[in-house]
C-alpha cells in the first residue's frame, strides 16, 4: 500500500486534530486542509500496520471510505479502521467510550509476538486521541453517506451505509445486522414460552422427570428438601417450557447427561401425549450439532453412553421404551454440515427460504459459536423449532467476532427467576429454588437459562477444580493460596528461556523439574512415541491390526498436551513447536528431517469435507510396516470422529492445511481433554492473557495440570484479574425490548 505523505507526517508529535474545529467539523469538502488532515490520519494507520498494531485490511477499509468520501473527518477514518480491527479481536463493534477510557486496548497493545520496527516513529493511540471527547467523536461520525444511526427506541438503522452507530457503539453494518438477527430470533422463541407452558401437561412432565431423575441413592422424598436443588432436573423442566433455552455449567457438571434426559423428556411428551390426542403421535425430529469436528466427535462418544444409561424401564409407563430409544439421536454433526456449506460462499444451503427439517436443534460447545454462525442458525431454523444451547459460559469465546453464549449467560449464576417461573419449576420438579435467585424484574431470557453447579469430574480435594474456581472468580489471592497449599494433581514449573532442562523433563516424561519423580500417570510425549514403536505391527498386518495400532497411538497421544496462550514468539506455538521438536530429536524420539516424519502430530486448520476432516482435528503421522527393501510409506491417522474408536487414514500429500502441534493454543484446545495438560505462560503480559483463557487451559486437564512459567516471572495474577469484555449490544437490545414489552 502506498502511503499518502503529508506535511508533518514524519515524526508526528502534536494533536492530529489541532487544525480542525471540533467537534467533528471538517473544513469545506475538497479543501486542501480537509485532505491533508485525513491523509495525515491515513499515514498514522499505515504506520500502525507496519508495526503490527493494525491489520492491513483495517487501514485499507479506512482508505476505501476516504476515496468514497474525501471530506471524511480524520476521527471517522480512525473509528472505521478500529471498528474493522475489533472484528479481528473478537469484538462485534468499536465501543467509542471504552476506547477513549483506554486507547491502548483498542489495538490490544502490546500485540501477540515481537513488534516490528517501522521506518518512522509511531504515535500511540493515547496520543492520537488526546483531548478528544466522546461528543466530538460522535459528531465526527455524523456523515449520512457513510454512517447510519440506530434509533434507540426501535433498534432500526435506515439506509445501507457501511457503518452503523448505536449509542457509543460503532459497527460494520454486516455485524450490526447479525446482532439484530440473533436478538430477534431469540426474542421470537422466548415469546412462545407462555404458549408452550400452557400446552405442556404438568402432571405428565412431573412423572417423567421423576422417572428420569430417580432419588439419589434411594433417598426418601423428605430427604430431598434438605439437599441442594438438582439443577440437572430443573434445567430439563426449564427447557421443556421454552423454544429457546441454554444449559450452562463448568467441566463435569453433566451438561451431556442433562440434554440426553431433556431429549427423553421431550420425546416422551411427543410420543405418549401428543397434544392429548390433538394429533397423531410422532417423534420429534432432533439434530445434534457442535461447532467443530473435534467437539462433535467428543459429543458422539459421550452421548451414546448417556442414552444407554437412560431409565427406559421406568419410562415404560408413559411411552413405548423401544420407540423412545429409537427417537433419541446419537449422531452428532458439525454446524457447517447441518446447515449445508456452499463452496466459495459465506452462505449456507439452509436459510429462511429453505429451513432445516427439524423440531429441535441442540448445539454443544456453544461458547465457540460466533455471532455470524448464530445468526445463520437462527435464520435456518423453522419458527416452530426449539433451539437448545449447551456450553460453559466461562470458557473462551469463539475466535471470530462475538461472545454470544457468554453474553447471554452473564446473569446465569444469580438466576433472576420470576416468582411465576419458580412456582412452575417447583411444581414440575419437586425441587426447591432458593429465594436469593428470585428477581421480580427478571428478563424473559433469564427464565430460559439454567446453570449446572455441581462438578462430577473434579472431586472436592482436586487442585485443578479449586484452581479453576479461583481463576474464574478473578481471585488472585485465592490462586496464590492454592499453590501454597499444594495438590497432587497440580504442579508449577519454571522454564528459563536459556535452559532446556526443565522443559525437556516436562515434555519428554511429564516430570516437574529435571530431577523430578516420574508419576505413573503423569505422562509426557515419550509415552505416545514409545507406544508407536512398541506396538507397531509386523509387515503384512491386516487393516484391522493397523487401525488398532493407530487407535492406541492416538489414545496415548491424548495423555499429554502442551498448551500455550500465544501463536508467535518464543513462548507461542511457533517457537515452542520448533523447540519441542528439537528436544525430542535430541532424545532420539523423533527424526524431524523433512516436513513429514513418524510421530509428527498435526492439527487441521480448516474444514476439509472431501477428506472428512474438521478444523481442530489432530492426527499422528505413522510409518506403516513394510517388507525389507520396500519404499517407506507414511500415512496420517486421525480419529474416525463418529465415536466408534475407529481410524481415518490420510496420505500426507492430501493434507493441504495442517501444522505441527506439539504445542497447541488454548483456543484450539477447546472441546478437548487431556490426562495431563501443561499450560505455558509467556514471560511478559499480553492482553490476550485473560482469566477466560487461563480457566479454559486449566480445565483441559482431566487428571494433572502443570503450569509452566518462563524465567520464574509469572503473569498469572495479572491474567486472573483481566476479564474479557467483548464489545457488543446484544444484551442491551434484549433488555431494551423486554422493558418496552
Amino acid at each position: 500500500m502506498t502511503r499518502r505523505r503529508t506535511k508533518g507526517q514524519d515524526g508526528l508529535t502534536g494533536d492530529l486534530f489541532e487544525n480542525l474545529d471540533l467537534p467533528g467539523a471538517a473544513p469545506e469538502p475538497g479543501s486542501g486542509a480537509a485532505r491533508e488532515t485525513a491523509g495525515q490520519m491515513l499515514g498514522v494507520l499505515d504506520n500502525w500496520v507496519e508495526r503490527g498494531w493494525l491489520r492491513t485490511l483495517d487501514a485499507a477499509f479506512a482508505r476505501f471510505l476516504w476515496t468514497e468520501a474525501p471530506h471524511s473527518p480524520p476521527l471517522l477514518l480512525l473509528a472505521a479502521a478500529l471498528a474493522s480491527h475489533q472484528l479481528g479481536r473478537g469484538h462485534v463493534c468499536l465501543d467509542l467510550k471504552a476506547t477513549l477510557d483506554d486507547p491502548a486496548f483498542a489495538l490490544s497493545l502490546p500485540p501477540d509476538g515481537p513488534q516490528v520496527l517501522a521506518a518512522a516513529p509511531a504515535q500511540p493511540p493515547a496520543e492520537v486521541l488526546a483531548g478528544v471527547t466522546l461528543a466530538q467523536w460522535r459528531a465526527a461520525l455524523a456523515m449520512p453517506d457513510l454512517v447510519s444511526e440506530e434509533t434507540s427506541a426501535t433498534g432500526v438503522a435506515q439506509g445501507n451505509t457501511p457503518l452503523v452507530l448505536a449509542g457509543t457503539r460503532l459497527y460494520l453494518r454486516r455485524y450490526w445486522q447479525y446482532e439484530q438477527d440473533v436478538r430477534e430470533g431469540i426474542e421470537r422463541r422466548l415469546a412462545r414460552a407462555a404458549q408452550l407452558e400452557a400446552a405442556l401437561p404438568l402432571d405428565i412432565a412431573h412423572a417423567a422427570l421423576d422417572a428420569l431423575f430417580a432419588p439419589r441413592n434411594g433417598e426418601a422424598r423428605a430427604a430431598q428438601a434438605a439437599r441442594a436443588a438438582d439443577w440437572q432436573k430443573l434445567a430439563c423442566a426449564l427447557a421443556a417450557r421454552s423454544a429457546f433455552s441454554i444449559v450452562t455449567g463448568g467441566p463435569g457438571t453433566g451438561k451431556t447427561t442433562t440434554v440426553v434426559r431433556l431429549l427423553a423428556l421431550l420425546q416422551t411428551l411427543a410420543l405418549g401425549h401428543a397434544g392429548r390426542g390433538a394429533r397423531a403421535a410422532r417423534p420429534l425430529r432432533i439434530r445434534l450439532a457442535a461447532p467443530t469436528g473435534k467437539a462433535a466427535a467428543r459429543l458422539n462418544e459421550s452421548i451414546a453412553g448417556a442414552v444407554a444409561r437412560l431409565p427406559f424401564d421406568t419410562l415404560q409407563a408413559h411411552v413405548d421404551a423401544v420407540a423412545l430409544r429409537n427417537a433419541i439421536p446419537t449422531v452428532v454433526s458439525t454446524l457447517h454440515r447441518v446447515l449445508g456449506t456452499r463452496p466459495g460462499s459465506r452462505r449456507f444451503r439452509h436459510d429462511a427460504a429453505n429451513p432445516l427439517p427439524v423440531d429441535v436443534l441442540v448445539i454443544d460447545e456453544a461458547s465457540m459459536v460466533d455471532l455470524e454462525m448464530m445468526a445463520a442458525v437462527l435464520d435456518a431454523l423453522p419458527s416452530s423449532a426449539r433451539l437448545i444451547l449447551l456450553g460453559d459460559k466461562d470458557q473462551l469465546a469463539s475466535v471470530e467476532a462475538g461472545a454470544v453464549l457468554g453474553e447471554l449467560c452473564d446473569r446465569a449464576r444469580e438466576g433472576h427467576y420470576t416468582q411465576a417461573s419458580r412456582a412452575w419449576l417447583e411444581a414440575a420438579t419437586g425441587e426447591r429454588i432458593d429465594a436469593a435467585m428470585l428477581d421480580v424484574h427478571g428478563l424473559p431470557l433469564d427464565q430460559a437459562i439454567a446453570m449446572l453447579r455441581e462438578s462430577h469430574r473434579f472431586a472436592s480435594e482436586s487442585g485443578i477444580g479449586a484452581l479453576a474456581e479461583r481463576v474464574n472468580m478473578g481471585d488472585a489471592v485465592g490462586v496464590a493460596k492454592i499453590w501454597a497449599r499444594g495438590y497432587e494433581d497440580l504442579a508449577r514449573l519454571v522454564c528459563p528461556a536459556d535452559d532446556d532442562g526443565p522443559l525437556r523433563s516436562l515434555i519428554v516424561d511429564g516430570r516437574v523439574g529435571e530431577h523430578g519423580a516420574v508419576h505413573a500417570q503423569r505422562q509426557g510425549y515419550r509415552h505416545y512415541l514409545d507406544t508407536m514403536r512398541a506396538t507397531r505391527p509386523e509387515p503384512g498386518a491386516t487393516p484391522e491390526a493397523l487401525s488398532g495400532w493407530a487407535a492406541g497411538v492416538l489414545e496415548a497421544h491424548g495423555a499429554f498436551q502442551l498448551l500455550c496462550a500465544l501463536r508467535r514468539g518464543p513462548w507461542g506455538v511457533e517457537g515452542l513447536n520448533r523447540r519441542v521438536a528439537r528436544l525430542l530429536h535430541e532424545e532420539g524420539l523423533v527424526d524431524p528431517h523433512g516436513e513429514w516424519y513418524a510421530g509428527r502430530p498435526v492439527l487441521v486448520m480448516h474444514n476439509d469435507y472431501e477428506l472428512g476432516l474438521m478444523n481442530g482435528d489432530i492426527g499422528i503421522a505413522l510409518e506403516l510396516p513394510v517388507a525389507a527393501g520396500e519404499p517407506r510409506v507414511l500415512r496420517v491417522a486421525f480419529p474416525a470422529g463418529d465415536g466408534s474408536g475407529g481410524v481415518k487414514w490420510v496420505s500426507p500429500s492430501r493434507l493441504q492445511s495442517v501444522e505441527t502441534v506439539f504445542a497447541l493454543t488454548v483456543h484450539k484446545s477447546q472441546g478437548s481433554e487431556f490426562t495431563h495438560a501443561a499450560l505455558v505462560l509467556p514471560d511478559t503480559y499480553s492482553p490476550i492473557l485473560t482469566r477466560e483463557l487461563v480457566y479454559t487451559g486449566i480445565t483441559r486437564a482431566r487428571s494433572f495440570l502443570t503450569l509452566a512459567v518462563p524465567e520464574g516471572r509469572s503473569v498469572l495474577d495479572r491474567a486472573v484479574l483481566a476479564k474479557v469484555q467483548r464489545a457488543s449490544g446484544l444484551m442491551a437490545g434484549l433488555a431494551r425490548d423486554a422493558q418496552a414489552a
